[in-house]
């Protein structure tokens, strides 16, 4: 893969490749099988996709799965356009696969699909109409699948029962957009349902994966299915999905409170936006010195059929507002697929899946055609022209505009990472609807977007830009820069791979030349020790992996018991190999490697030496503890030259700064990683409900980020209000921060087990910032939180490990809990406190007792 997978990304390769080759053994017992990867749109289902097909055909370590010498992939879905995107997606991956990713089209001449490639086929190719499949009988929808005689031209059917019937080949269907083939349109239904099940001299399809944003699309797409195995669908969670920075993550909604003609206001709005976007991309690029620009594009949608006047009108309100445009930078994508002569104006056709890299182009009209299966992340600022009613198309056209354009989040700026929305005819009651389902996430019968939400996400209505306080002192940010938050651990981690990942990174960097070099030899030290200090078990494991143990059983012939004999036999070459590859993916490939070129110098190469090395390879990683020892020291040397590089590490570009958060966030325990001050923001001005009535926000000046007029607005609860009311009012008060409660570089994160133990982010409410001993700027951390929640006693217990780490650079970590009808609080920088909230078993009972006092 060239992409280096995202956490969740790995979890759900790992799903999908356990249920595939459960589906290839039912295969094999002749059971055909079903099951989905269901993922929010933006989540990188076509890279895990690539991922899957790769380790399908040619195995990998990484998941220790073997290659499918027999594997055939065949990916439907209903647009070719989408194949053909998918397609170059899938090849930008996984480059190896390049030459094997094959379009099906009428020039198909094979008597079978060819093993180790995908085939890339959409239904309109198996229309009844089509070249095709022509001769097949398909005219009754009743009509059998008959495969066509011997001495007539091939149909695709037939390619396709030669292949099924190979039994040295498995054809696995990848059914892109599950949802897609069976919905709305009967005809394409059939001819799914037809694939699938097979008919007539057909045979059904032996593995059927689908790609779909929800589990209930799938299954329902699979309805007409008869007799397959259902084996479990992988989910993946929308919540890590906005996590890992993919997604943007504020929609910034623009709705008239009042009804009028308001496009052409609302255009040059737009444009606008979209020129400020522009600026700040700029900027940005100059920051980091990138010589690639992004070029946001501004997105008109339009109704089924506009006249020509709607169209001149749009136009002609973009032209005026935006200096410099010209038509070459305006496009549309209608299903006509026709250019179009608006009074002077020529806008050319342009394939939807082509805008992302077409970078002059910074206009966009267009209906409904993209609004499934579109993919341009620089796609910025949206206006609709759609009614309300048409919630569906609004809802997937903002599922296609969600992805960040550089596939990762910009810290501390909030204004790159949102889309802008600006929707005239939406009404309220109907954009309270769609926010709440992009902020909450959905039930998947609502979801039609495939948008996901839940957290991370905010959907905000005219919000004010908010920038560094000027009135705050430089000291400020700098002590807040030199905060520390935490890791949150991912307990599937690999600490080796984790290791060599950063010296690799290290070395690249030139902050550490000879990083890989050292990381080769400390590693292998490391193994030497363990090799000594578990030498017994070695020796043992040696022996397994030398010899093969085993029984005989022997009997006379009508009759009589079993008598067992005994043997062993010495294991040849091939045997030894393939130990020594469970171990490469056991202790990683590169220090299986590297201990096996320490045991035999290149100048001592004998090939007898060389099998006992990896003989010794292959024993050491059949010793559990020896393993999980190496493990602990090398996380502890990675976090040791994590620690020695950090301020060197801030020198770098956000883009290089990126793989170094990965390589943090593959810690199995919470690590020290600085939080990052905020450079842009965004904050509602109003409170809307339900039923569209608005609430102006009480307002802050005392924020360390505010508007161009000075002010913060608080949208805060009464306990919250209060803490902030009492800590204003100290004399050594100077200014507070709203902690972020998304998984972002400026939102202090502190780790806690939940009660499954599992690691979670407690990302507190408050930090103060006050005068303290001398003048200097402190930093207090306070947590308003409800006792009776069931997470109450694990992050009361995870801000205590906290404390205890990092509580000397704070003056005061606090807890708040009302109780009583009184705010009581923990002092986590007491070892007395800290002690009683490792051992209490009731979160209630802490407020209430002697080592909580009444907050004042």
């Amino acid at each position: 893969m060239r992409y280096t997978l995202k956490d969740y990304q790995v979890e759900a390769v790992r799903g999908v490749l356990e249920n595939l080759a459960d589906a290839r053994m039912l295969y094999k017992r002749g059971r055909t099988s079903q099951f989905s990867l269901s993922a929010t749109t933006g989540a990188g289902k076509t890279v895990m996709a690539a991922a899957v097909i790769e380790a399908l055909f040619f195995g990998s370590d990484e998941f220790d799965f073997p290659a499918d010498p027999g594997a055939v992939v065949l990916w439907l879905s209903d647009d070719p356009s989408l194949n053909q995107q998918s397609s170059n997606r899938i090849f930008s991956a996984a480059p190896d696969l390049g030459s094997r990713l094959r379009m099906v089209d009428t020039s198909l001449s094979l008597p079978e699909l060819e093993r180790h490639n995908v085939y890339f086929l959409n239904t309109q190719k198996l229309s009844k109409n089509s070249k095709l499949v022509r001769g097949a009988n398909l005219d009754d929808e009743q009509t059998p699948l008959v495969a066509r005689p011997d001495n007539m031209q091939s149909s695709f059917y037939d390619v396709l029962t030669n292949t099924i019937k190979n039994e040295n080949l498995t054809l696995y269907l990848i059914l892109d957009e599950a949802h897609r083939g069976m919905q709305k349109q009967r005809d394409r239904a059939t001819i799914v349902q037809r694939l699938i099940n097979g008919q007539g001299s057909v045979p059904a399809i032996p593995v059927v994966f689908g790609i779909s944003a929800t589990v209930d699309r799938f299954d329902e797409a699979m309805k007409g299915a008869t007799g397959r195995t259902a084996l479990p669908s992988v989910e993946v969670d929308s919540a890590l999905v906005q996590a890992s920075g993919l997604l943007k993550d504020d929609i910034v909604l623009s709705i008239p409170a009042e009804t009028g003609a308001f496009q052409t206001v609302l255009l040059r709005r737009a444009v606008k936006k979209v020129l400020a976007s522009s600026k700040e991309w700029e900027a940005y690029a100059k920051e980091q010195e990138a010589l690639d620009v992004v070029k946001p594009l501004l997105v008109v949608q339009v109704g089924d059929k506009p006249s020509d006047e709607d169209l001149k009108l749009i136009l002609d309100t973009i032209f005026e507002a935006w200096p410099g445009l010209c038509t070459d930078n305006v496009v549309n994508v209608f299903g006509e697929h026709q250019d179009l002569d608006i009074a002077g104006y020529m806008i050319r056709y342009e394939e939807p899946q082509r805008i992302q890299d077409l970078t002059n182009i910074r206009v966009l009209l267009s209906k409904t055609a993209i609004s499934t299966g579109w993919d341009c992340p620089r796609a910025e600022v949206l206006v609709s022209f759609r009614p309300a009613k048409d919630k569906t198309h609004i809802t997937q056209l903002l599922g296609r505009m969600i992805r960040t354009p550089l596939a990762r989040r910009i810290a501390g700026n909030e204004i790159l990472n949102s889309v802008d929305c600006l929707l005239p005819f939406f009404d309220k009651e109907t954009a309270m609807s769609v926010a709440k389902m992009l902020m909450e996430g959905a039930t998947s019968k609502d979801d039609e977007s495939g948008t996901g939400g839940g957290a991370g996400r905010r959907v905000l209505f005219d919000p004010v830009s908010l920038y560094p306080n000027s009135d705050m002192p430089v000291e400020l940010w700098q002590a807040m820069e030199n905060l520390p938050s935490v890791t949150i651990p991912n307990l599937r981690s690999k600490p080796i791979k984790r290791f060599t990942a950063l010296a690799t990174a290290l070395a690249k960097d030139g902050i550490r030349p000879t990083a890989l070099e050292d990381c080769n030899d400390q590693l292998c030290r490391l193994v030497e020790s363990a090799e000594v200090r578990f030498r017994n078990e070695v020796e043992a494991a040696f022996l397994d992996v030398t010899t093969l143990d085993g029984e005989e059983l022997r009997t006379r012939l009508g009759g009589g018991e079993f008598v067992p004999t005994a043997f062993s036999e010495t294991a040849d070459y091939n045997a030894i190999r393939e130990a020594y590859n469970a171990a490469r993916r056991v202790l990683s490939p590169q220090l299986a490697s590297w201990y096996v070129n320490y045991l035999v110098p290149d100048d001592e190469f004998l090939e007898d030496d060389y099998i006992e090395a990896e003989t010794k390879v292959a024993a050491l990683a059949l010793v559990p503890e020896l393993v999980r020892v190496v493990e602990r020291d090398a996380n502890e040397i990675a976090a040791q030259w994590l620690t020695e590089t950090r301020v060197d590490r801030k020198n770098l570009s956000d883009d290089k700064q990126a793989e170094y958060d990965r390589i943090e966030a593959m810690s199995v325990k919470p690590e020290r990683v600085d939080l990052v001050a905020p450079k842009t923001a965004q904050a509602d001005t109003k409170v809307r409900e339900a039923d569209g009535t608005e609430t102006t926000l009480p307002t802050s000046t005392s924020h360390i980020m505010v508007s161009g007029t000075g002010i913060y607005p608080m949208n805060l609860n009464r306990w919250e209000r209060q803490v902030l009311a009492t800590e204003e009012a100290r004399s050594t008060f100077v200014g507070w921060y709203r902690n972020p409660e998304r998984a972002v570089k400026e939102s202090l994160a502190i780790a806690y087990l939940d009660g499954n133990e599992k690691w979670k982010a407690l990302r507190p409410d408050f930090l103060f910032f006050t005068r303290g001993t001398g003048g200097k700027i402190v930093t207090d951390i306070v947590d308003p939180h409800g006792h009776h929640l069931s997470d109450a006693l694990p992050k009361l217990r995870g801000l205590a490990d906290f404390a205890e780490q990092f509580g000397r650079e704070f003056r005061r970590i606090e807890s708040i809990a009302e109780t009583n009808g009184k705010l009581r609080v923990l002092d986590l920088t007491r070892d007395r406190v800290r002690e009683a909230v490792r051992t209490a078993k009731d979160a209630k009972a802490l407020y209430e007792s002697d080592i909580a006092y009444d907050y004042v």
